[in-house]
Parts: structure tokens; sequence; C-alpha cells
């Protein structure tokens, strides 16, 4: 197994890494790299640029319009768009619900999503988790019943991230009372305009409004948006979550905000602290081995091998991960990693009078961070699940 970089792939790697230091903003790479607040229309901004260029439905084959890149080469996009300060792709639209139209979709369903999911004018949501039905998905309430020639949908979503930008929602809903609980599912796509969808936002422990519930109070879906089959949506649910779990191990975040942490360690006096260093190291020794079991996978799908089914561990590791450097920001900034005061920051100060520019937004982020081992599937039940099929426990 080697894990080198051809020379093609490193020439591959120079091209995007050009086009990404000529075409990303210079207003949205500050805020990324410094972790401050993106807006709408700075991560929409960014995915049209990408969109223009064939390049937001990266991971897409050439015959649904994408760049037809190999795992390779879309490991080395994502990881040249982190380093550069590009924001992370939001991923509902082009990571996860494209891959269902595309594998499961009717090609009228093709025609008519895919190219405004790659265009990056269309802002997709996610609808799984429910009240009382987070890990365990299968246990969905949501309602839709067939009248005719479309569905009637009752229920709530939530924890649905950023749904007020929401144009259309992907959901699955309840068809069938009869059998196992996950072979009455199904997977329907919704208008967010459509009359009876109401969206309330979560205010998290940050401050931002970055989650929501949803609501469908008799919302009438056409038949035409079902994708599949009724009652068949498990199956598509678990080939859109593998992309999820690996979505959310990020390791290429990782290693950014790892030169993050050190930077801000070196400003506020503490990198030369042995002990607080040492702690740097071990969790940078953690990023490299997220990488190589990253890049073991992408070893195998190269050579043809049967690739790792590994999205469990990645989610695990890569969430743990990003926990741990949200805490040592904030112990290597000490006070002045207090959290964002609305008010001041609308108004456009950023720590800047008290010499402490980098320090403003840790309190956000390492509250925001909190709940990567619980989205996706929380962490103790990913690892029952890792118990159960890779160790057959």
């Amino acid at each position: 197994m080697d894990l080198n970089f051809t020379p093609e792939e490193l020439g591959f790697r120079q091209m995007v890494r050009d086009w990404v230091a000529t075409h990303l903003p210079d207003d949205i790479r500050h805020k990324v790299l410094n972790a401050l607040r993106l807006s709408k229309d700075d991560m929409q901004r960014w995915a049209r640029i990408l969109g223009a260029q064939g390049w937001l439905g990266y991971g897409w084959p050439k015959q649904f319009g994408g760049p037809g890149w190999n795992a390779v080469q879309k490991h080395l996009f994502e990881e040249e768009c982190a380093l550069a300060g590009a924001p992370r792709i939001v991923p509902f639209g082009p990571v996860m619900v494209a891959p269902v139209i595309m594998a499961f979709g009717s090609p009228e369903q093709q025609q008519r999503f895919l190219p405004g999911i790659a265009s990056g004018e269309v802002w997709w949501s996610q609808g799984y988790s429910e009240p009382g039905s987070g890990s365990d998905l299968a246990s969905v309430k949501t309602r839709a019943e067939r009248q005719g020639d479309h569905y009637v949908v009752n229920g709530q979503k939530t924890w649905t991230t950023l749904g007020q930008h929401g144009d259309w929602i992907f959901c699955l809903v309840r068809t069938s009372n009869e059998g196992k609980p996950q072979t009455g599912i199904s997977f329907l796509l919704v208008d967010m305009k459509s009359p009876g969808v109401s969206v309330r936002p979560i205010i998290t422990l940050d401050g931002e409004h970055e989650v929501n519930e949803v609501f469908f109070d008799n919302v009438k879906v056409p038949a035409e948006n079902l994708i599949g089959e009724e009652n068949k949506g498990w199956t598509y649910a678990k080939h859109l979550l593998a992309h999820e779990r690996t979505n959310i191990a990020d390791v290429n975040r990782a290693k950014r905000e790892l030169e993050r942490l050190k930077r801000i360690a070196r400003a506020e006096g503490v990198y030369d602290d042995a002990r607080f260093r040492d702690q740097i190291a071990l969790l940078e020794v953690d990023i490299v081995a997220l990488e190589m079991l990253v890049l073991r996978v992408l070893s195998a799908e190269k050579s043809g091998k049967q690739s790792l089914d590994i999205a469990d561990l990645l989610k695990i590791r890569g969430s743990e991960i990003q926990q741990r450097y949200a805490e040592l920001m904030m112990q290597a900034a000490g006070p002045y990693s207090l959290p964002f005061i609305h008010e001041a920051m609308e108004a456009g100060w950023q720590g800047d009078q008290v010499g402490a520019a980098h320090c403003a937004p840790l309190a956000s982020v390492y509250f925001n961070m909190r709940k990567t081992t619980i989205y996706g599937g929380s962490n103790e039940v990913q690892r029952n699940i890792v118990s159960q099929t890779v160790l057959g426990a």
C-alpha cells in the first residue's frame, strides 16, 4: 500500500491550489481563517464560484455534470480548499442528497434537481432527526399519507442545520406502520416554500442561529417527489449517512485548525510551556493518524480493492479531534476567549482594541463543537455499530 502521491496527483494539487488562491474572495478567506461568522451570502457566493467552475459537485461523475475526479483527487481538492481558508461546502445538496438522487432517483428527477445543486443556486436542508428520533432514525414519526397524486405530510423535524436558508428539504417520512420500523420509511423531497411548512429557530449555547425546528402541517407534496420506491427509504438513508459521517471527520479542517491553534498559542505566550506543547503534539499525532486512515481508504479505492467500510470510525475520531482543538484554543487564550457579545460583533468589533482579535470567537467555536460527537449518530451508538460490524462482537 503506497500512501505517497504520484507526480500527476501533486500536479493536480498545485492546479487546485492556484485556482483557489485566485478565485477565493479575500473577505471570505479572512472570516474562515479567524473563525468569524459566515453569512448565507458568504457561503452561497463561494458555492456559486465553485459551481461556475463545475467543482461544487466535486465528487460527481461526469455523466451528471461533475468533474469525474477519483478518490485521491477529491481528497486533495478538499484539503487545498480547507488550507486556503475556503468555507466548507454546505453538504446537504452536493454531498448528501445528490448522490441519493443519482443512485435511486428517476431520470426526470435527476434532470430536475441536479442542475440547481451543481450551480449552487438551490439551498438544500436535511430532514432526518425528530424529537425522540436522533441516533435511532428508524423511529421517525413524521407521517406522509398518499392521497391521489400527492402525499400529505404532518410532523416535525429538529436540529435542521441552516434550515432557515433552505429552498428544499429531503425528509425521511413514515408511509407504513407494518413490519419492522425500517421497512415503513420513505425518502421524500419537499419544497420548503410549500404552504404548511414553518421553520422555528433554535438558539444554541453559543448564541448562534444554526439549527432549527421544521414543522409540517398538512403539507401537500407531489408524489413525483418520492425518491425510489415507497417504504424503501431506509436503504437510501444508509447510502446518504455514509457520506455524512465521512464528511463529519473533516481531517482537512483539523489540519488547518491545528495551525491556527499554534498561532494562538504563540500569540498568547503559552507555546513555550512544555506541557501545553505536549498537548499540541499529541493532537497533531492523532490528526496525522486520522489522515493516514483516510489515505488507506483512498489507496484501496485507487487500486480497485474493496474500500474499507470505516465511515463510523472516521466520524468518531474526527469529531473527538474537533473538540480537542477547540478546547486547547480556549486554554491558550484564557480570558480573551469570552463568548461573543453579538451587538458588538455586529458593529464590527473583533477584539482589536485589546490586541486579541484571534481570540474573540473561541468560546463560540468551543460551544458549537460540543455537538460533533452527537450529530450524525452519537459516538456511543457508532462504537456499538463498529463492535458489531467490524469486530463481530
